[in-house]
């Protein structure tokens, strides 16, 4: 059954044209997978098929590395859900709703990096320069959020924001887990949520 985002929506691979970014594409399928911690330099390096040498002309650690993968996740995440809010949003609360169909479609679709902020941050924790990038990410997705809230007309658009990033990152976990219908539970509650918010106006 189709949702309302398209395939043509869904998280891409990086375009690997040069020596860089065949790094930064090897890196997303290897750190989306299975952490930071568990892969090395040297699988990355094999991973691309490239030179040690090219390696270190490009990247001075595996830290840029992985600093150049959330870029990357970020850069698609938002160009996806952009893409899905101006095919479907055709309100201020479709727009908002839609966010949750274009992560069902990832659930379903097995899109590993979907906790890439998530898992580096916890692997990595608050305080290491990983760690602090992940959540610079997160706050802007907020502030992307609260913006969307804001256009809404919502009452306290930052309050709703990180509400619904709660809610976001919540059925994150749940997919994780085997809920296959986690990112359409959290649509409801983003329902609900928006109604209360309304009647705070």
């Amino acid at each position: 059954m189709e949702t309302p985002a398209s395939r043509a929506e869904q998280p891409r691979r990086p375009v690997t044209d040069g020596p860089r970014e065949k790094i930064v594409a090897a890196a997303y399928q290897l750190f989306a997978r299975r952490g930071i911690r568990d892969v090395g330099v040297d699988e990355l390096i094999r991973a691309s098929g490239v030179a040690k040498a090219t390696f270190y002309r490009h990247f001075r650690s595996k830290d840029d590395v992985v600093l150049a993968f959330l870029e990357q996740w970020y850069r698609e995440r938002t160009v996806a859900i952009e893409n899905a809010i101006a095919r479907h949003g055709t309100t201020d609360e479709a727009a908002m709703l839609t966010i949750f169909d274009v992560f069902d479609d990832w659930f379903r679709e097995g899109a590993a990096q979907v906790s890439s902020f998530l898992h580096v941050l916890m692997e990595m924790g608050s305080d290491h320069p990983l760690g602090k990038a992940s959540i610079q990410y997160l706050d802007r997705t907020r502030q992307q959020i609260a913006e969307l809230a804001e256009s809404a007309g919502l009452n306290d658009p930052h309050d709703f924001a990180w509400s619904i990033h709660i809610l976001i990152k919540g059925a994150i976990v749940a997919a994780a887990e085997g809920d296959s219908r986690a990112a359409g539970r959290a649509r409801t509650m983003a329902k609900l949520l928006m109604d209360h918010h309304r009647s705070q106006k």
